[in-house]
């Protein structure tokens, strides 16, 4: 990557796990111990369960000496509240956690919190995105890829109709995609009948991230990480090297 932005990881599932302490102590290494967790994903399932992932996330991360910053950003009216986007100032790392992946960029999509996100990782925090967190962070998802597809409506309401925020833009990601392609069978070909012709699909495991920095990207974690090219897909393990182009930031 040019410049003086921090990594960014595209996880396929397992935030807030022990088993990606590991990848999180990495994204983290020479950085603040401060992480943010924004749970924007997941608000349309409820108070609880946003209280369920913000809590996971600060027992996460105390458990690693790190210091849990919550940014309860449900709606749009929070994003564009300078209070909360005040928050990502001076952490370390930026998380964005699971749900519908297109109601996260419906909501961030040009608001104060992407900008001020989007600042912080230019100065350097890392940047990480889960499932729908990944989706998000890149080129989005196929619109009836949310929860049974019951969200859709909420991905139209913005501009692009379900793209997502574009920040890894030159990528579309599949998370969860050991165990994805036998829960819905097609997706992979719903993902190649979507996708832009420039983007480059790519399929992460469970407990495995693919991760930007320096200048290329690198998959950690326990699972691995497909690069679909044509027909054909090419499968790297944890400490690979991944074919990819560096990170070349988009929108932001």
């Amino acid at each position: 990557m040019a410049g003086s932005e921090g990594p960014v990881a595209l996880v396929g599932s397992g935030e807030f796990l022990e088993v990606m302490v590991p990848v999180d102590a990495g994204l983290l290494a020479g950085r603040p111990p401060r992480a943010a967790v924004l749970p924007t994903a997941a608000s349309l399932e409820g108070d609880a369960r946003v209280a369920w992932w913000l809590d996971l996330g600060r027992r996460h991360y105390e458990g690693m000496g790190v210091e849990a910053v919550p940014v309860p950003v449900l709606t749009r009216a929070d994003a564009d509240d300078p209070g909360l986007a005040a928050l990502v100032e001076g952490v370390g790392l930026i998380y964005l956690s699971g749900g519908d992946p297109h109601h996260l960029a419906a909501i961030l999509r040009g608001s104060l919190v992407w900008d001020a996100v989007v600042r912080q990782w230019r100065k350097g925090a890392a940047l990480a995105g889960c499932s729908a967190g990944a989706m998000a962070l890149s080129a989005g998802a196929p619109p009836d890829l949310g929860p049974g597809g019951s969200h859709r409506s909420v991905a139209e309401e913005a501009d692009g109709g379900g793209a997502g925020l574009g920040l890894v833009g030159q990528l579309a990601v599949i998370p969860h995609f050991d165990l994805l392609e036998r829960m819905r069978p097609g997706i992979v070909e719903r993902f190649r009948e979507w996708k832009p012709a420039p983007v480059t699909l790519v399929g992460v495991e469970e407990e495995t991230a693919l991760v930007a920095g320096g200048a290329g990207w690198q998959v950690h974690g326990g699972g691995a990480v497909w690069v679909f090219g044509g027909e054909s897909r090419e499968r790297f393990g944890a400490g690979d090297d991944v074919g990819l182009a560096p990170l070349e930031a988009g929108p932001g």
